[in-house]
């Protein structure tokens, strides 16, 4: 190996093991920043509020509002969801009878175009049913506790969020100071320059967003008229899944898709929830998203992708939504730090530097 090749060589497995404990440490470490690295965001995105409502309270009470408007909300969601879930399994029954015959029809047609069999089914049900039995009667007071801990660790995770947003908001101006301090003077303006646009950045992503879920409710009127059963459970789950850029709305169609076929089974049930979706996602990115949420972000749709997977593996969902937010600060950052532009110019849409 000549010289060259080991200059190369070297930095580069040297940021694929530090790239890797990296994801590994974020992943272990998410019970405690998850739910500070969400209340950063949100922190983010109320502080216009709370400087509307401090010019009649003080920073404290404000902050204290601010904070108390945002879990409402999110109550109201929760009440709102709880309700139609209710909804689902009181008609979980007739939804079931009305599936049978349709699920019938999907395994017929397996059989006849596929190397499947019956007896295939009829062997792999049974082998899972004697497993299930054996683990039900051996572990069900371990899924019991675990139940109760996934239960117990989101209410508390859910509340300290909540916590952290408030304490954010209170001590901003402080932490906002703290980092100036660790610049020097002449670095100072920039650093703000920095720190102001990055609460740009995540404000006007998640104002807009919240507004597109809000708008985007129209779902249930489409699918309603279609004759989706459950409609509006499935039009807030769609509208929520937008938050998710690309495979939100996939996962969102798909849903319906299923659900309208497996409860009704008519054709025109799906022809108009592909209608609907379509309709409402050109809605979403050719009039709303360009007026609403704009160009502040300014991603480049493949890193896009590429942030969503990452966090789907780093954290689940919550990574999925966090990541656009992250990745559009982490993007501002890049394009104020001299040595660093290249990977800006990489990240963003920005085409003005192309030959």
């Amino acid at each position: 190996m000549n010289k060259a090749h080991k200059t190369l060589l070297f930095p580069l497995v040297a940021l694929l093991v530090g790239a890797y404990f990296l994801f590994s440490g974020l992943a272990e470490a998410k019970g405690f920043l998850a739910p500070l690295v969400t209340a950063i965001i949100l922190a983010l995105l109320l502080i216009p509020l709370g400087n509307l409502i401090e010019k009649k309270l003080n920073r404290t009470f404000s902050s204290l509002l601010s904070t108390i408007l945002l879990f409402l909300f999110s109550i109201g969601v929760f009440v709102l969801l709880s309700f139609q879930i209710k909804s689902f399994v009181d008609d979980w029954g007739k939804i079931k009878e009305a599936m049978a015959p349709k699920i019938e029809q999907l395994q017929n047609y397996a059989y006849e175009h596929t190397a499947l069999s019956s007896k295939d089914l009829e062997t792999y049900k049974e082998k899972n049913d004697i497993q299930s039995m054996l683990t039900s009667s051996g572990n069900s007071g371990e899924k019991a506790f675990n139940f109760i801990n996934s239960v117990t660790s989101f209410i508390s995770n859910y509340l300290l969020t909540f916590i952290y947003i408030f304490f954010l908001l209170n001590y901003r101006k402080r932490f906002k100071i703290f980092i100036l301090k660790l610049f020097s003077n002449q670095r100072k303006k920039e650093v703000k320059q920095i720190i102001n646009e990055t609460a740009r950045v995540a404000q006007f992503y998640l104002r807009g967003k919240l507004i597109l879920i809000v708008i985007l409710s129209i779902h249930s009127i489409g699918l309603g008229i279609s004759g989706v059963s459950n409609f509006i459970l499935i039009a807030v789950i769609a509208s929520f899944l937008t938050l998710i850029p690309f495979i939100g709305n996939i996962i969102g169609m798909s849903l319906a898709l299923i659900f309208g076929y497996l409860t009704q089974g008519e054709t025109s049930i799906l022809i108009g929830v592909i209608l609907t979706f379509t309709l409402v996602q050109f809605i979403e990115s050719y009039v709303l998203e360009p007026f609403i949420v704009g160009d502040k972000v300014g991603l480049h749709p493949f890193f896009v992708i590429l942030a969503i997977i990452l966090g789907n593996m780093i954290w689940g969902v919550m990574g999925m939504i966090l990541a656009i937010p992250v990745l559009g600060i982490i993007n501002v950052i890049f394009n104020h730090v001299p040595s660093l532009k290249p990977f800006g110019f990489l990240l963003s849409t920005d085409n003005s530097n192309e030959d």
